[in-house]
């Protein structure tokens, strides 16, 4: 199955956004089309259990990542991750080093083991006992509450609330046997990563994401690390035109791609 995905821009340099856990490819809006506009080719998809895309099969987000590549005929990407999505762009980096140009990683969540802190542990023992007493509703505004930052609007709480309440649905259905493998990611196969990655955290972010950001600029062999004072966990939703101007500005230090690298 292909990932379900929108596609922009016709540069040489292709960009692949990859979503949060609590949201799809619209969480973009602010930069997809903004990035074509800077001379990119820009894609945007919905990881499997996400916005449009089902879950029909087991399944290794990464491999998904790359058969997309594949029908797109992409030979290398830049991955730019937000949480989720940036645990799922460092697992193709290690999985698939060779389709891998670069990463920005922005509040990226581990794809190593993290033993999380009181307040993530608190909101997943709440998560649960809501879902398991069938309230989604409550559920997803409790994620609303914790993953945006200070500087969402309304309007970013609305699709994150809308984006949220889409994943359970699709998500809380599906068998085990159709969930998601894990990647087996780990520190030894982050250390021999050579992509250059930008890794951002938010200053007012759970407490959890800063200390994996400052956990991954260890490990990458060529990470450059960012804290966004004014961040929550969502900044692409938070401050759209900042977040812009982070990611261009770590496109522009990149050397030039091959030609083949299309």
């Amino acid at each position: 199955m292909t990932l379900s995905h929108d596609t922009a821009g016709t540069g040489q340099r292709t960009v692949v956004l990859l979503h949060s856990g609590v949201c799809d490819r619209r969480m973009w809006d602010g930069q997809f089309q903004a990035l074509a506009d800077a001379g990119y080719r820009v894609v945007r998809c919905d990881l499997r259990g996400f916005g449009e895309t089902p879950v029909d099969a087991p399944h290794l987000h990464a491999d998904d990542v790359r058969d997309l590549l594949d029908a797109l005929g992409v030979e290398k990407a830049v991955l730019v991750g937000s949480s989720f999505g940036g645990e799922v762009a460092l697992d193709v980096a290690v999985r698939h080093p060779d389709r891998t140009a670069a990463l920005a990683l922005l509040c990226a969540a581990a794809p190593v083991e993290h033993r999380p802190g009181p307040e993530l542990r608190a909101f997943f023992a709440r998560e649960g006992a809501l879902l398991e007493a069938g309230d989604v509703d409550a559920a997803t505004a409790l994620n609303v509450d914790l993953w945006c930052g200070p500087e969402a609007g309304p309007e970013a709480r609305a699709l994150v609330h809308a984006m949220q309440r889409r994943a359970f649905d699709l998500q809380l259905p599906v068998p085990e046997e159709h969930e998601a493998r894990p990647s087996g990611v780990t520190e030894d196969d982050l250390r021999g990563v050579t992509a250059p990655a930008l890794v951002a955290t938010g200053a007012h972010d759970v407490p959890d994401f800063r200390a994996i950001g400052d956990r991954l600029a260890e490990l990458l062999p060529d990470a450059r690390r960012v804290e966004l004072a004014w961040a929550g966990h969502l900044p692409a939703l938070e401050r759209p035109e900042e977040t812009l101007a982070l990611l261009t500005g770590f496109l522009a230090g990149l050397s030039a791609p091959a030609a083949a690298a299309r």
